[in-house]
């Protein structure tokens, strides 16, 4: 890889830390298209960098949000233990499969994912409000928003459509390398009632483990380029840092907008690449 080609791609792997780590995406959505449509890397290739950049988002971004107090620790190792199967399952299929139905599909999830995030109101229910309607789990949480300057404290509902909607996050991780907080962080805002903040954080914590499974086959197999994994893991790494240091001083609802908007863009990248308009699928 010659040195311009290097450079570029730390910029855009910094880019995708940056915004990913604030989304709770971990910047595969940007790295993915980036490379293969941009750069011109193989497919396979360019998911098994970014997984490994994945990792580096999680690593950078979760360790100041459980420090903060934003991520749910809880709720995020029960929806892992769906997510990781699924990464696991969708990294052993992704070696052979043809992928540009999925790619169709999976943009067509995304427009669902965006449309639900701005016709429903974000609504925060207080632990004594669910009460244990979940069970025996309990899966509240709180954290100080230093924005508004106010504790916010939420109960968490939904849990069965939460694992579902993990394991099939999971499994799009493991076909595509984008970390599958593109499901879970609407999931948790719009069915499980958890604050954007707390959703993006809490997927910034799970999507590292969920990433490295899939990685893991990727490397069985082969399809991990060392130099390119290692300089997307870099620029990922801080982009990052940058992004979760940044999240106090940004509104949950401009953050929800920025959210949709970016799936949006996504989705129309996915259906270009789908049928064969943006370098093939």
């Amino acid at each position: 890889m010659d040195p311009s080609t290097a450079l570029i791609v730390i910029l855009l792997s910094l880019l995708a830390g940056l915004i990913g780590s604030l989304l709770g995406l971990g910047g595969g959505v940007i790295v993915v298209p980036a490379l293969t449509l941009g750069l011109g890397f193989p497919m396979q290739e360019a998911i098994g960098a970014s997984l490994i950049g994945v990792i580096a988002a999680s690593t950078g971004a979760a360790t100041r949000y459980v420090r903060e107090g934003y991520t749910n620790v809880r709720l995020g190792m029960l929806l892992e233990t769906a997510t990781t199967a699924g990464s696991i399952l969708g990294a052993l299929v992704a070696v052979y499969l043809d992928q540009k139905v999925l790619f169709i599909l999976f943009s067509l999830v995304l427009v669902f994912a965006s449309y639900r995030m701005l016709t429903k109101k974000e609504v925060v229910h207080s632990p004594e409000e669910l009460g244990n309607k979940e069970g025996a789990l309990d899966l509240s949480c709180s954290y100080f928003d230093a924005r508004s300057k106010k504790e916010v404290s939420y109960g968490v509902k939904g849990t069965r459509v939460g694992l579902f909607a993990s394991l099939f996050a999971g499994g799009l991780s493991g076909l595509l390398g984008v970390g599958g907080g593109v499901i879970k962080v609407p999931v948790m805002n719009a069915h499980m009632c958890v604050p954007m903040k707390a959703a993006t954080a809490t997927s910034n914590f799970m999507i590292g483990v969920t990433a490295l499974s899939g990685a893991l086959i990727y490397f069985r197999y082969d399809l991990i380029q060392p130099v390119l994994a290692a300089l997307v893991g870099i620029g990922v790494l801080i982009g990052a840092m940058a992004g979760s240091a940044v999240v106090d001083r940004i509104d949950s609802s401009a953050l929800k907008k920025a959210f949709c908007i970016f799936l949006l863009f996504v989705a129309v990248l996915m259906v270009l690449k789908g049928f064969g308009l943006m370098g093939g699928a």
